[in-house]
């Protein structure tokens, strides 16, 4: 499918031989994913040698035809194409029942498999923060954080709500740009719509308050919620509202964002289950005091964001013109954002489990063979004697006994990843995963990507030019990057420009 020049929709449909190649097409080179709904394979077109993502639609429960998810998810996606969200390419299918690495048939009782061929990516945002020892530099935050509510503004332009925005979800390529993935409860929405939705939605460490209460009409602003959760996340350096039950869940976000009340959030009494979610006791707001070390316009924004009331958080669209993407240190360009080797929460995971694996292995080991005590050490024996020295036992600094300690995982529970089960329980949903693939990126950033500025004259040269390197949480208080700064956005994009043509 073609690509629409900039600043226009591209209303083309997909071609009309989807379904029409098969599975066969492709070399299976590594299983980087498993969700829900299927397996996602890293692939090899055979005949091009391009590397793509298949992700295969589990069809062993399904009796009665297609899964209405997968359904869903191929008819959102057709009517999207944008830079920041994941492209479909095709759809193939196989034949014959398919076999696993093991070469045993699947659990399909029925014949055939259906995949998606989607483009591959390098990393999810999850498996990449895990890797970056350090954190993320302010610049990368913005760059990221700008690209997700550019792709998300789109969706919500185009009328559909993502439903499930979390790390594991949002994919980066090496050359920096970050696109949203797995739109299986994804859903197209009006502003007069009267159906009833269901809240049963977005993995529960990102899901918002109205849905915890029972809410079943609602908007865009739940995904704004979990874009708060990723921003706080990206600058506290781990979740921030890792609850284990629903009713824990809303208990931690009245502790940092204060309890709702007909004052800050009316009609909120009227909420399903609002009398027996409510807080015993009135709660302040805390969300400024808790993250004071964060940088004021970061905190502006994030304050903005989570906000109880779902009307009064802001949109996409008015995020994209906040103070912080237009103060030093401005967004980087996402080609200049270091090369990573490939790093998905799937493979992340599988890492921490052999790492654990050996750990364990090395104490049954030790158990076995426990070292022996003894006041005295072992008899010497002199020179020339026939027989060697006893052997004596593995102490503690022996290799075997002085492995690394286990890498637990961050986070906590493990729920419903992109490719795998990511941090945090999450609803049934329907997985896509990525890994390294240096392909041509489908529309990526380039030199004149987004229109000149208008705000101001350009960030200038100086030591960090725009790409500083301070932890992502420092103070903007004083210091070598504290006053307006506002000016050119190597990023791209006027301050009150219509984005891309669509508003």
């Amino acid at each position: 499918m073609a690509i629409a020049d900039f600043g226009q929709l591209n209303m083309e449909e997909p071609p009309p031989f989807w379904g029409s190649r098969g599975v066969d097409c492709f070399e299976k080179l590594e299983q980087v994913g498993e969700g829900t709904y299927g397996q996602v394979y890293m692939a090899r077109e055979i005949k091009t040698g391009e590397i793509v993502a298949l992700k295969k639609i589990r069809m062993d429960n399904e009796r009665e035809g297609f899964p209405i998810t997968a359904i869903r998810e191929i008819k959102i996606l057709k009517k999207l194409d944008h830079p920041n969200v994941i492209h479909l390419k095709e759809i193939v299918t196989s034949p014959g029942r398919d076999r696993d690495d093991q070469g045993k048939p699947d659990n399909n009782k029925y014949k055939g498999g259906i995949y998606m061929v989607f483009e591959y990516m390098d990393h999810d945002l999850t498996g990449l923060s895990d890797r970056s020892t350090q954190g993320f530099t302010v610049p990368q935050i913005k760059c990221y954080m700008k690209q997700l509510l550019t792709g998300l503004h789109y969706c919500h332009i185009k009328k559909v709500l993502h439903r499930d925005i979390k790390g594991s979800n949002l994919l980066i390529d090496n050359e920096g740009n970050l696109k949203l993935a797995d739109f299986g409860l994804a859903r197209s929405y009006s502003h007069d719509h009267d159906g009833n939705l269901t809240n049963r939605v977005i993995t529960l460490w990102y899901r918002p308050p109205e849905l915890l209460l029972g809410a079943t009409k609602y908007g865009p602003a739940i995904d704004m919620w979990s874009v708060g959760c990723i921003f706080a996340e990206l600058l506290n350096g781990k979740p921030i509202l890792p609850g284990k039950t629903e009713t824990e869940q809303l208990t931690k976000i009245y502790e940092l964002c204060g309890s709702p009340d007909e004052n800050n959030w009316p009609g909120v009494s009227k909420m399903p289950w609002f009398d027996q979610l409510k807080s015993p006791r009135p709660l302040r707001r805390r969300l400024r005091d808790i993250y004071r070390n964060f940088d004021r316009h970061a905190l502006e924004l994030l304050e903005r964001m989570l906000v109880l009331d779902p009307s009064q958080r802001i949109s996409a669209k008015d995020a994209l013109d906040a103070d912080y993407f237009w103060t030093d240190p401005l967004p980087c360009d996402p080609k200049s954002l270091p090369k990573y080797e490939s790093s998905h929460e799937f493979q992340t995971k599988k890492r921490r489990q052999e790492m654990r694996h050996n750990e364990e292995a090395a104490k049954k080991q030790k158990m076995q063979h426990p070292q022996q005590h003894s006041r005295w050490p072992p008899q010497q024996h002199g020179v020339g004697q026939a027989h060697a020295a006893p052997h004596w036992p593995a102490g503690p600094n022996h290799p075997i006994n002085n492995g690394p300690p286990p890498q637990l995982p961050a986070g906590g529970p493990s729920g419903h990843h992109y490719y795998q089960n990511p941090r945090g329980p999450a609803p049934a949903s329907n997985g896509y995963q990525t890994g390294g693939y240096n392909n041509r990126s489908r529309g990526g950033y380039s030199s004149g990507s987004y229109p000149s500025q208008s705000r101001g004259a350009p960030y200038g040269a100086g030591p960090n030019g725009g790409y500083g390197v301070r932890p992502p949480n420092y103070s903007q208080n004083g210091g070598q990057f504290s006053g307006s700064g506002r000016g050119q956005n190597p990023m791209g994009g006027a301050r009150n420009q219509r984005y891309g043509g669509w508003q």
